[in-house]
């Protein structure tokens, strides 16, 4: 595994003394995803990738890849059910498969979750607690499978960008991945460190249980 260097660089990133962002992916690990994992590298940059279980059974390698980068990686359920809408056994099933998926994917167990469509409540963020899982949420969101253009998806993000943000993408969606060199070489210049959720919450966090963003 290279993952070592490249979380410990990002480790001395202090997101209380420098301007820092947070790209993250939901949805995948798709056909796009080792493109986007190529631009990520090239650039510096660091992502999350919140995973849905059953496509991580399809493609582990490709999870592991994003962690041997030094990305980090969240769960985004099973079959991206609606949580609130299911029986509480349904959901921790749908929490704790995955988390089971991307343990055999990667050899660890995410602390991060994110609610597919944003759908949630206290007894999800409750049952995700017993879960040891974290909630993580967003500042803005690209609607970028709504867009599917490059240039519109590209001028989203600069418009959602600010300080400890937390940008809602899809790696799925072609023209997000396409329109990612553009972005993260326009977010460098204006600034920006493209860090981890978790480097953005500067050792406050995550904690499980508690919701973020």
């Amino acid at each position: 595994m290279t993952s070592l260097p490249a979380t410990t660089v990002e480790a001395k990133i202090n997101c209380a003394r420098v301007k820092c962002l947070a790209l993250t992916f939901d949805d995948g690990p798709g056909a796009t995803t080792p493109t986007l994992l190529k631009t990520l590298k090239k650039a510096g940059a660091k992502a999350t990738f919140f995973v849905v279980g059953k496509r991580v059974e399809e493609r582990p390698k490709i999870v592991a890849q994003a962690m041997a980068q030094g990305h980090a990686i969240g769960n985004h359920t099973y079959s991206h059910a609606s949580l609130p809408t299911l029986l509480d056994d349904e959901i921790l099933e749908e929490l704790k498969t995955t988390q089971d998926a991307i343990q055999t994917a990667t050899g660890q167990q995410p602390k991060i979750f994110r609610p597919p469509y944003g759908h949630t409540d206290d007894r999800v963020l409750g049952l995700a607690g017993e879960t040891e899982l974290a909630q993580v949420l967003w500042t803005g969101t690209t609607l970028d499978w709504q867009l599917r253009d490059a240039k519109k998806i590209k001028a989203a993000v600069l418009r959602l960008a600010q300080r400890d943000g937390v940008i809602l993408m899809h790696d799925t969606v072609p023209a997000t991945v396409q329109a990612m060199p553009g972005i993260v070489k326009e977010l460098k210049k204006r600034g920006y460190h493209l860090v981890t959720v978790a480097t953005l919450l500067n050792g406050k966090g995550p904690k499980s249980g508690v919701s973020y963003f």
